[in-house]
């Protein structure tokens, strides 16, 4: 009989077998089922499943068969052809059906290298709409409040915005005629209740002031504190400290004194500027002549 390939052992050998009668029991020499072998007792063919029946090696008859040298014949229809295991580097995708191969057929650490792909999925041009989660993008959350930061980050809008407006406006004149620091008054004070500690608070005042008594010489100075602690220009900094030093005769001095300052409160619990001065001879006027002085604080959002 002519095959393919490697002769394989004993071909045709197991065609025919024959056991002696007498029992029930036969240890066939090869696997086989019920429907690929037929069964003669005495040479009478015998029905399948209903005379017997066939499981692995082991045919097992449903009566005691009859006594007998060789009376009871088994024939195989057929025989597992075994091709045993490919060689190495023998398989070619032509022998692979097209859509056969799934993920679970790839090993997790097979660490398939991006030159095997046939486009980078990293590269931004091969991405398309939905493919990237917004989580991927960057760490924190994503939401209609925050947006992704240079740094790779989501953070919350709104920085450097302008949270609020309080301002201050009086006419009510003051004379300020110590050398000490001296509080001008509820009229020039100024209260805000910042809505975060992180919030910077922006001081911009004007204030009118004239120096009388002409003819003597004076020194006066102006400044803003806050809640009556914190200088917030520094006190004895001759660089931001404000005073006005007239040696002159015959006139008066006056003008407008403009402040702003950027200061860093750190608190959320309401916080009060105040206008302080003084003069160390004669007299220091804020708002003597129909002059306006003017505070305003904003809060500018971290």
């Amino acid at each position: 009989m002519p095959y393919i390939g490697n002769q394989p052992a004993q071909l045709g050998a197991y065609a025919v077998e024959s056991f002696n009668g007498g029992g029930s029991s036969f240890t066939l020499s090869k696997s086989a089922t019920t429907e690929t072998v037929l069964l003669f007792i005495d040479g009478v063919r015998q029905t399948p499943t209903d005379a017997y029946s066939v499981s692995g090696t082991t045919l097992t008859t449903t009566a005691t068969t009859p006594s007998g040298t060789n009376n009871v014949t088994v024939q195989f229809l057929g025989d597992v052809v075994d091709f045993g295991e490919p060689s190495d580097n023998s398989v070619t995708s032509g022998k692979i059906v097209d859509g056969t191969i799934v993920n679970a057929d790839i090993n997790a650490s097979a660490a398939i290298a991006l030159s095997k792909l046939a486009s980078d999925p990293s590269n931004a041009s091969n991405l398309t709409s939905g493919t990237v989660p917004t989580a991927r993008l960057a760490s924190g959350t994503a939401d209609s409040t925050t947006f992704l930061r240079g740094d790779g980050t989501w953070s919350a809008a709104g920085g450097g915005k302008v949270l609020q407006v309080v301002a201050t406006t009086t006419g009510t004149g003051v004379n300020f005629a110590s050398s000490s620091w001296t509080d001008a008054g509820t009229n020039f004070d100024l209260t805000i209740t910042p809505s975060a500690t992180s919030s910077k608070i922006f001081i911009v005042a004007t204030v009118g002031y004239r120096i009388g008594d002409s003819g003597q010489s004076h020194t006066g100075g102006l400044k803003i504190m806050r809640d009556d602690t914190v200088d917030l220009f520094p006190a004895g900094s001759t660089s931001n400290l404000r005073n006005y030093d007239y040696g002159g005769s015959g006139v008066m001095w006056q003008g407008q004194w403009t402040f702003n300052w950027l200061d860093s409160p750190s608190t959320t619990s309401a916080i009060t500027y105040s206008l302080y001065g003084r003069e160390t001879n004669g007299e220091f006027l804020i708002n003597d002549d129909a002059d306006i002085t003017s505070i305003v604080a904003m809060e500018i959002g971290a």
